[in-house]
Formats: C-alpha cells, structure tokens, sequence
C-alpha cells in the first residue's frame, strides 16, 4: 500500500507510540520494516520458532496479505476491486475482508456515523487520498455532491458460512479503511504471534499498539503518547497498557495550506469538511486495535468536549491534548487513569 507517496505516512507518524528503551537481560527478538504506508516495530521476549529471520519472513507475508486486502492505493487489491464496481450486486469477498467491514462499520454506529468508512469522496475531494491536492478549496456544491456518496447505512454485509460479499445501495460508494489500517495489522500480528506460543511482545504499526507479558527486563512495556509537536522525542505522557490495545491519532501533521488558511486530513463527514477545533491528538485504550483505531479518528472528529464526554457516557480509556494560547491541555477519562503513569500539562 503506497501511501507514503500521498503523504499518508507523515498521518501514521503523527500517532507514534515509543517503547522506552531499555537494556535487555532477557534474550530479544526485534523486527522492523514497512507496512500500509508506515513502518512497524514488533520485539519479541524469549524464542520464535525459526528465529529472527522467520519471524520477519512470516510478518512480512502477513502484512502484506493485509495490505494487499484493504488499499485504496492498490487497484489490484480487493477493497479497490469493490470501490471500481459501479453496481449495487453483491462482491464477494474473504471472509477476512467481511470481518473488518463489519468491525469498522460497529464502531461507526456507535459513534452514531462520526467514523465512517465510506468517507472516502470527501477525503478525496480534499486532497488527502490517491486524487492531488486541490488547487482551490472545494465548492459547497461539490461537497453537496461528494456527500452524496458517503453513508456507512449504504454499505452492507452479508456472511454465510460458505462466502461473503459486500454490497452498496449506491454504485458509486468508496469504502476506505485507512482509518482502521494501523490498528487492524497491529491484531493480526499480536494474533500470528500468541498462536505461536509467543507470550511476551509489543508491535506497534505507527500509531497502533499492541502487547502481552514483559519486556527484556521482566518489567511490564511502557509506552509513551507523543506531544503533539515536531520534535518525535518530546513525551506527552507514558502509559502502561497491561495487555491492551492503544491507538493513537493526531491532526496536527498532515495538512496542507491554501490561501493562508491550514486544512487538516480530518473530514467531519457530517460537513464534509476539515474539522477545525483545538483537539490535536486522542489517544484510546480498548482490547482491540482495530476498535482503538477506528475509535481515535472518530474522537479527534468530535472535538475536546464531545469526546471526553463520549468516553465517559461510554466507560472508555481516553487521553486527549487540545491546543491552547498557553500552549497544550492535556485531559483524560477516568477509564484511562489506571493505565497512567506520568502526563503533561
């Protein structure tokens, strides 16, 4: 999935969580490469059947079989395939593809279609997916028109035990789940790894996290939430996640300006337009990465208010950083607090 060519990599960088590092004293496996557009880190405690050059032969392998399902940079991929069709017939798919529509499509109703997957003619019209950047800001006409397009109620799915397919009430609707990438690599790979008797690990795709067991000094894995700045080593705050999954999302590094005005890659698809509020980064801890990650983008479109009082109408674990005159307001949910173990201003 090309999406660093888009600058959708500098949007995966923006969500980096950093394992503190620290001096092994028990053996460790470590992996690295690239995946969706970003880069992923995976540490391993203890053995891997086949050793490190296995385990980053098969994490490449699963990686890329899950890249090659859900581009929208891809036309050979299978969520392309479906956006090309202009029918309202069913398209079949894995069941692997059904299994992250459906996930994606949950947290979009619960989040009453703030998170909405079918986004995409407005994420295109902005400039933010494979389309180029606009050269003038989009007329409310062809917003009118783009939203048109959008609606997770439009896309439905249908599973048996012998296929599943995808289906559209429009020909035209674009499903892009960019916004679930992250997080939905980040399970399988903890999933690959727990199926081969790994106990003990952290992967993290950019923004996306997930671990299990101990670090290389029988210590639980620490994660740090980046500030929202340049610098990638300035730390928000450091969390220990015991066993959870965390994603994080942040608006404030994936842009572009015109006419003296910025415009985030964030699109309220209920303006069809860049949000524009103080709300710069949200972090989400959940059992999944793929909820955290769909849940993140969902927040960061809210705005500050609206999500803190989401997650706390919903019993969630959420950090979120405004931006103020006096520089960055930190906030969180009672949920998060016993997963916090140092936060900034």
């Amino acid at each position: 999935m090309s999406w660093n060519k888009f600058g959708i990599v500098v949007l995966m960088l923006t969500a980096l969580l950093g394992c503190e590092k620290q001096t092994a004293e028990r053996p460790m496996l470590e992996i690295h490469g690239r995946t969706m557009g970003t880069f992923y880190d995976v540490k391993v405690v203890g053995d891997f059947p086949g050793g490190q050059q296995a385990l980053q032969t098969q994490v490449d392998s699963l990686l890329k079989h899950y890249n090659d399902e859900i581009s929208t940079y891809d036309p050979d991929s299978a969520l392309s395939k479906f956006n090309q069709q202009q029918s309202t017939q069913p398209f079949p798919v894995s069941q692997d593809m059904a299994d992250i529509v459906i996930s994606a499509v949950r947290v979009g109703q619960r989040t009453q279609g703030v998170l909405d997957v079918t986004v995409g003619p407005l994420v295109n019209l902005w400039g933010f997916g494979p389309d180029k950047r606009p050269i003038k800001t989009p007329s409310d006409e062809q917003i009118v028109a783009a939203r048109a397009r959008v609606g997770i109620e439009r896309l439905h799915v249908e599973v048996s035990a012998e296929h599943a397919t995808l289906r559209k009430d429009v020909p035209d609707l674009y499903v892009d789940l960019s916004t679930v990438g992250e997080g939905l690599g980040a399970d399988k790979v903890a999933e690959f790894l727990e199926a081969n008797g790994v106990h003990h690990y952290l992967v993290e795709i950019a923004g996306a996290s997930r671990s299990r067991g101990v670090n290389a000094k029988g210590e639980p894995w620490k994660l740090a939430i980046q500030k929202p700045t340049d610098e990638l080593e300035d730390i928000q705050a450091v969390i220990v996640p015991d066993g959870r999954a965390v994603s994080t999302s942040g608006s404030y590094r994936n842009y572009f300006e015109l006419d003296g005005k910025r415009y985030s890659h964030i699109i309220d698809p209920v303006t069809g337009k860049p949000i524009t509020h103080k709300l710069v980064s949200v972090t989400v801890i959940t059992s999944t990465a793929l909820e955290a990650d769909g849940l993140d983008t969902a927040l960061m479109v809210m705005g500050p208010e609206k999500a803190l009082d989401f997650a706390r109408e919903h019993n969630l674990a959420v950090y979120l950083v405004s931006k103020t005159d006096k520089g960055f307001k930190a906030e969180y949910s009672a949920a998060f607090e016993p997963y916090l173990i140092r936060s900034g201003s």
